[in-house]
């Protein structure tokens, strides 16, 4: 099958890559797999030869799936020929009776849609092994004040801790990308790290398209410097230095004062 740009296919064909990530999974007995984007199913293959394995696999492309479906004779492979962004996550796990963990090689063009659409879905899953561009691992794992921290950063923290795994060169693919990829573990937290009212996204994204400005400027279309203050900010900081929590205070002071 030939790679299809609509779909952003890089399949991945590197065994010694593919055998790293199987190790960082780690599956055991009685978790339930779920790979997003099979592709031609070499890593799908690595993980049903462990033993006691159960896997899903969620592919968009109806030409690979039916491809796939003729090899996954195994009784514990199931196929959905589907798209990850509209998946239910939540109803495949109910019928499993137990949280999912997730793994794939994300699609470049849709990988930002798609984790937030995970995030959602976050009660079902236990974890995420994902293969993503460098860069945008990079920016889910970056810490406040570095050049990486960003809207991405901060949606994502509440409900997953992140650990950067390692880099998969161009090579591992076929064809291969312009851009090196990266292995990033994902664990969803046991609690949400923090509370997030109504208004936390849009105060993220918000801050964060001006991120050069201070948070006075930035927000001055929601918040007051004196409300900023109220939230033990100081006004005069750049968004790219606050805590993900910190953003979190903020939206409730403007929720608050949007009711009031």
């Amino acid at each position: 099958m030939r790679p299809r740009k609509r779909f952003g296919q890089h399949f991945l064909h590197d065994p010694a890559v593919v055998q790293r990530i199987v190790s960082a999974i780690a599956p055991r007995a009685d978790e339930h797999i779920v790979e997003i984007g099979p592709g031609r199913g070499v890593l799908t293959h690595a993980l049903l030869a462990l033993p006691h394995a159960s896997l899903d696999a969620i592919e968009i492309d109806r030409d690979l799936a039916a491809a796939l479906a003729r090899e996954l004779a195994a009784p514990a492979a199931r196929l959905h020929a589907a798209d990850a962004l509209e998946f239910d996550f939540g109803a495949l796990a109910r019928a499993h009776g137990g949280r999912l963990r997730i793994v794939g090689n994300l699609p470049y063009n849709i990988s930002t849609p798609l984790l937030f659409h995970l995030v959602a879905n976050a009660d079902s899953l236990v974890d995420l092994h994902l293969m993503l561009q460098r860069e945008v691992v990079a920016r889910i794992a970056a810490r406040p004040g570095s050049s990486d921290y960003g809207r991405l950063t901060v949606m994502l923290a509440r409900r997953l801790s992140a650990e950067r795994l390692f880099d998969i060169g161009p090579g591992a693919f076929q064809p291969p990308p312009r851009v090196w990829s990266g292995l990033v573990r994902l664990k969803v937290r046991e609690r949400p790290a923090f509370e997030a009212g109504p208004l936390f996204a849009e105060i993220v994204a918000t801050a964060f398209s001006h991120r050069r400005k201070t948070l006075r400027n930035a927000l001055q279309s929601r918040l007051t410097a004196a409300q900023i203050e109220a939230c033990g900010i100081d006004p005069g900081v750049r968004p790219e230095t606050l805590a993900p929590e910190s953003f979190a205070a903020l939206a409730r002071v403007a929720a608050a004062a949007s009711i009031g």
